[in-house]
């Protein structure tokens, strides 16, 4: 198979665990992308958080992708084009606010290029490290929240976010789509938006086939693009039931596991058809 596209998840997939990409990896998609195979960057991230990743690749230059906000937003790297945008309304994020108190956890969303948060906490510090986005502690998180927004986190302790997503699954499932992208992130966007439909509206714009893309992540976030893309990847560092949804497995994101498709799946196989 010939593959013209690789879409990739950042944190702890693409980029090492000090948030940078290898060398090794960096040049394996440089090179993919001389022969003519997108990479599209697929994160949770907001568009602003992935931005210097998608410089560091070079995407404008090769015509490439994001996919912001766990497929929230598509962006053409070259044109600046918003391909697609998705939002909540101020309403959906409030019943998740009150939800988010009846539950004991912490929420955030983001406006512009702020997090807004009612309450300080360690797990909305974390996103901000992240996303290299400053945090506005706002005194009334309903009163700041007053236009659409592409989604909110419900963030808290690992094992108090797993019951929490558990029940909301069941309470919210025909409102939203909710995902865990970390043990202490559980995700919101617009019903039927995920990181796998707006996988497959890109490809449908760039005429590429789903055979056709390979699709790499580590986290139940990724699960969407990992099972609708012809070569679904699961890295080594993925926990066992991401590894058994996907098509294969590679190494873990501190031992080159992207640069070790891209050389066997794509380098490896032009050389061979070359």
């Amino acid at each position: 198979m010939s593959y013209k596209m690789i879409v990739l998840d950042l944190d702890d997939t693409l980029l090492r665990d000090d948030h940078t990409i290898s060398d090794r990896t960096k040049e394996a998609l440089m090179r993919a992308q001389e022969i003519g195979v997108k990479v599209v960057l697929a994160s949770g991230r907001p568009t602003f958080g992935m931005r210097h990743i998608a410089q560091e690749l070079n995407l404008s230059q090769y015509e490439s992708f994001i996919l912001s906000f766990n497929g929230g937003k598509i962006i053409n790297c070259s044109s600046e084009e918003e391909m697609f945008s998705s939002t909540l309304s101020p309403k959906s994020i409030h019943k998740l606010f009150e939800i988010s108190v009846r539950e004991g956890v912490y929420i955030h969303t983001y406006i512009g290029d702020e997090i807004i948060t009612q309450d300080e906490n360690p797990y909305t510090d974390i996103e901000a490290k992240l996303t290299g986005l400053p945090i506005n502690v706002v005194s009334n998180f309903i009163d700041a929240v007053n236009e659409p927004v592409v989604k909110s986190l419900m963030v808290g302790p690992p094992e108090q976010l797993k019951d929490v997503e558990s029940k909301l699954q069941r309470e919210l499932k025909e409102e939203f789509s909710i995902m865990r992208s970390k043990p202490y992130f559980l995700e919101f966007t617009e019903k039927g938006v995920t990181k796998g439909t707006s996988l497959n509206q890109l490809i449908q714009a760039c005429g590429i086939k789903r055979e056709e893309v390979i699709a790499i992540g580590d986290s139940y976030n990724d699960l969407t693009m990992i099972e609708f893309a012809g070569l679904g990847v699961a890295m080594g560092n993925a926990p066992d039931d991401i590894k058994e949804i996907a098509d294969y497995v590679t190494d873990t994101n501190m031992n080159d596991g992207v640069a070790k498709v891209v050389e066997e799946f794509i380098l490896l196989a032009h050389q061979v058809k070359a």
